[in-house]
């Protein structure tokens, strides 16, 4: 069974309302509309998350509304939250022709919406560390010639020269790895998550080597980055989490000590609540 035209248009019209987009971003909107949610999920019947737990369904009608629904039940792994990608995809503002590196890329839904949205003359290297999901990514993106799915960590060693980095796992901290991939004026945005997988989304965007911008775009839940966690600093985060506090978060530094303004600091890098001057 397939969406409709139809479901899929309505579908990306909610889920875009639900984010609270605005002004209206016609790009985002149809990048939803024209990606197949099924197609990536694979044949039904699905589970679609509830508070309860997971329930079974096989009406293709019900993947067209902001819920999350399972790629794997036992491991608690969810293709994510429609309406809260929306409002991260809209956050970090991609153009036509950028290189994206997406990481924890699952099945592909998101990384192949990220190709729509960078077009043929960008680039996506999806990385999904699950060998599993990375061969049904690499089988369900085939189509797609400016895809290229890597099965192995996207949080250590030389990652690809990139405008954007786009991160569906919860991490402690931005890797070094990022910091040395990202293009001048490039963005990231991923879940920093504490002990219990909640916390922020942050959005950096790059100024020079040292400084960055940024801005925790509203409170997450992820499952955990393989690579990218540091139980220290998870329970930490935990504690500058529940100070609600982080809107106050303007900048991130590398490469210098923490001064007054510091409101988390690890071995590389530091958030402020002071605008970089």
């Amino acid at each position: 069974m397939e969406s409709t035209k139809g479901n899929r248009k309505n579908f990306a019209q909610l889920v875009t309302d639900i984010a609270g987009i605005k002004p209206i971003n016609e790009k985002l909107i149809a990048a939803f509309e024209l990606v197949r949610r099924e197609h990536y999920l694979g044949p039904g019947p699905w589970q679609i998350r509830t508070n309860e737990g997971y329930t079974t369904t096989d009406d293709v009608s019900l993947l067209y509304q902001d819920v999350l629904v399972a790629l794997d039940s036992k491991e608690k792994i969810n293709n994510g939250q429609p309406s809260l990608h929306a409002s991260c995809l809209d956050a970090i503002q991609i153009e036509a022709g950028e290189t994206i590196l997406h990481i924890g890329a699952g099945t592909g839904y998101y990384t192949a919406i990220l190709a729509e949205l960078t077009g043929f003359s960008g680039s996506v290297f999806a990385y999904e560390i699950n060998t599993e999901l990375s061969e049904r990514a690499r089988d369900n993106l085939k189509h797609r010639s400016n895809i290229n799915v890597q099965d192995c960590s996207g949080t250590v060693g030389t990652l690809p020269e990139c405008n954007v980095i786009y991160v569906s796992a919860g991490v402690t901290g931005p890797p070094v790895a990022w910091f040395n991939a990202l293009k001048p004026k490039g963005r990231i945005i991923f879940p920093l998550t504490s002990t219990l997988g909640s916390g922020g989304m942050l959005l950096l965007e790059r100024v020079d080597e040292a400084q960055y911008l940024a801005e925790f775009k509203g409170a997450v839940s992820f499952i955990p980055c393989i690579g990218a966690r540091d139980e220290r600093s998870a329970f930490r985060l935990a504690d500058k989490f529940s100070d609600r506090t982080t809107k106050d978060v303007k900048s991130l530094h590398r490469g210098s000590s923490p001064d007054e303004t510091c409101w988390f600091s690890s071995e590389d890098w530091w958030l402020s609540t002071s605008p970089i001057k």
